[in-house]
């Protein structure tokens, strides 16, 4: 049974044109909660989706300022991860948990 934490760890996959391609390097990306560690996230992908991981490497995309009808907004600050899977090893991100 997964710990309902795993799911607080994982926020979304991340569906982009460069993650499409790191999935050919049996690499997947995620979007994942600011203050989650790299063992945490390591734990969290490997109870959810039963695979093994082999390295896990994090970023945080600082969010932009945008202008909407004259106001200024800032966007978000989204850190991100990208796992690196064991060979043989493959997650379907199409598919959901």
């Amino acid at each position: 049974m997964t710990d309902l934490r795993h799911y607080d760890v994982i926020v979304s996959p991340a569906i982009t044109e460069k993650s499409t391609m790191a999935s050919e390097q049996n690499q997947v990306v995620f979007n994942v909660a600011k203050k989650a560690s790299k063992p945490e996230i390591k734990a969290a992908v490997e109870a959810l989706f039963g695979v093994k991981v082999m390295a896990v490497n994090t970023l945080v995309r600082k969010g932009k300022i945008k202008r909407f009808r004259g106001t200024i907004g800032r966007q978000s600050d989204v850190k991100k991860a990208i796992v690196t899977l064991a060979d043989g090893q493959s997650i379907d991100v199409a598919t959901g948990l």
